[in-house]
């Protein structure tokens, strides 16, 4: 099982859950398998092209799946993927 770990704000499309347990040997199986179980994130994590959005960060451990090879990254038997929605904003000095 590949471990999910859902940040708080789209805990509200996960019944609440900070960790989501699905099956994938890749990054992208994972993802189609989350998005199965909770339809609503589809739309928060995909662009109207079915991409991931630019501004969601996927990180298998400690590597980000950009410098890896994106959703054919591979994924073992307990790996845990994090989705980090990227944070702008901010008021200058």
């Amino acid at each position: 099982m590949i471990t999910i770990r859902i940040p708080t704000p789209l805990r509200a499309y996960t019944e609440g859950k900070a960790k989501v347990n699905v099956s994938g040997a890749k990054v992208q199986e994972a993802l189609d398998a989350l998005m199965a179980t909770y339809p609503q994130l589809s739309k928060h994590l995909l662009n109207s092209e079915g991409q991931l959005r630019s501004f969601i960060n996927i990180y298998v451990g400690d590597e980000d799946i950009r410098f890896l090879d994106k959703g054919e990254t591979e994924l073992l038997d307990g790996d845990e993927l994090s989705i980090i929605p990227s944070i702008a904003g901010g008021q200058g000095a």
